[in-house]
């Protein structure tokens, strides 16, 4: 191996060692970073057989074999930056291709949808459950304590603006104004007159208004509603009247607009919030999930209710729709139970878990808790306090703590991804690509202690 040496300090020609040549030391170099600890963690072959990856029959070879398509989304999390920056490292970065199994060679990828092309073929065929039981298998000697759990609940917003009402009211008429002005240009009709271009005036003057009124937000709404129904009935008279076949995005879009109509007609009239509320018409999966917090009251996104064992975190229900993480501890010791084959005897959870069915079931099957005690204390009242005490320390400051560190440094403050299948997908890597470091070094320890 060569020193490093500064460029500006000698003029003679040079020439770089090649990797073919001495590919186990590039290689050996790679496995001692942190990237090579995840490499050595993760079950690459068992991970493609719970996928059932291949290579296809027909045409060319994929530039990503099945193991290289699932590095492709651990080292998404692990780098942390967009799909075209994730190919423009790959190109230059010896690592990361090593962590890919690819050799580039002189060769550039160019293609900067590929990555986001292999998201979505994964996140048809990932089943959670599954493939957690595969990654907990290949880890499970380097787990300890199995027989106690801390869980928690926690949203992974999406990458949505702040949606308003009058947002809302707006994009579902630019849409519907752009398909009905398509439609008739391909069928060479003139474009029913609309007030379309007054109300893009009036938005954007809304828009730039730094104090938006009652009776300014109202007389928006109005006409908007209006607008909006006026454009809807001739984009049905067009498709009845034409007999057009238009494709099946389309019509998902089309009845996610005519929900929002009723649902945004409800609430001027009548000042009734309607259940399954949509805020995006991009993303008609997502809900308001009000959280309680200072700094945000409402959030969007993922909610995920989450174990973990001995700081490796795993989820145990995950739902775009609100739901009481309370009603969900039975449903987590029986996961846990399933995962790790042995009786759980500890298990941790903040106040909104402790309900009286819980707690009898805990006491039922001799589950300790750091549940607030209720009535008289008991004889061993010292020993209980000591026990809560050290679980409570445990969900504290590992379990929170993962919450912040996943979505700070693995990608999952703002999902980007666009459908509901591959924001699953999302917050799963990132999930896993945290545990898959936090588990390279364990073996790392366990190497270096036995060396």
């Amino acid at each position: 191996m060569y020193n490093i040496r500064r460029f500006d300090n000698f003029q003679h020609t040079f020439l770089f060692t090649s990797r073919t040549e001495q590919f186990e030391l590039f290689f050996d170099r790679f496995l001692e970073g942190d990237l090579g600890k995840i490499y050595t963690a993760v079950p690459w072959e068992e991970l493609v057989r719970t996928f059932g990856l291949g290579d296809a029959r027909k045409g060319p070879l994929s530039i990503f074999g099945p193991k290289g398509k699932l590095a492709l989304m651990f080292l998404k999390h692990y780098a942390g930056c967009s799909d075209r920056r994730l190919v423009e490292q790959l190109n230059g970065n010896i690592d990361y291709q090593f962590f890919c199994g690819i050799d580039l060679g002189g060769k550039r990828l160019t293609n900067y949808k590929i990555v986001s092309e292999i998201r979505c073929e994964l996140a048809k065929k990932m089943d959670i459950d599954k493939v957690q039981r595969t990654l907990f298998g290949s880890w499970s000697a380097h787990i300890g304590d199995k027989h106690s759990v801390v869980m928690d609940a926690t949203c992974y917003e999406s990458e949505l603006r702040y949606p308003t009402n009058e947002k809302l009211l707006w994009e579902s008429v630019d849409w519907s104004y752009r398909q009905l002005k398509a439609i008739c240009k391909v069928l060479g009709i003139k474009t029913p007159r609309t007030k379309y271009l007054k109300w893009k005036r009036r938005n954007i003057s809304y828009s730039k208004m730094r104090r938006k009124t009652r009776s300014k937000r109202t007389r928006l709404d109005r006409s908007l509603l209006l607008l909006l129904d006026k454009i809807d009935g001739e984009l049905d008279k067009l498709e009845k009247g034409h007999g057009l076949r238009m494709p099946e995005r389309y019509h998902r879009r089309r009845a996610t607009i005519r929900k929002i109509y009723e649902q945004q007609h409800r609430i001027f009239h009548t000042g009734e919030k309607p259940t399954g509320r949509i805020v995006s018409i991009c993303k008609d999966y997502l809900r308001p999930i009000v959280r309680g917090k200072e700094i945000k009251a409402v959030e969007f996104g993922a909610k995920v209710n989450k174990f973990q064992i001995d700081g490796i975190s795993f989820i145990e229900h995950l739902n775009f729709n609100a739901f009481h993480e309370g009603n969900r501890f039975q449903e987590t010791i029986f996961r846990v139970q399933h995962l790790t084959r042995t009786r759980t005897r500890l298990a941790g959870a903040d106040a909104i878990y402790a309900t009286n069915k819980n707690r009898k079931f805990a006491t039922k099957y001799g589950i300790g808790t750091d549940f607030k005690r209720k009535g008289r204390a008991g004889k061993h009242e010292g020993q209980r306090r000591q026990m809560a005490a050290m679980i409570t320390k445990e969900r504290a400051t590992r379990l929170e703590g993962s919450f912040g560190k996943e979505k700070e440094h693995y990608h999952l403050k703002k999902i980007k991804a666009r459908t509901k299948e591959t924001e699953i997908l999302w917050i799963f890597f990132g999930i896993h690509t945290a545990n898959a470091l936090e588990i390279g070094r364990r073996m790392a320890r366990t190497l270096q202690q036995a060396a």
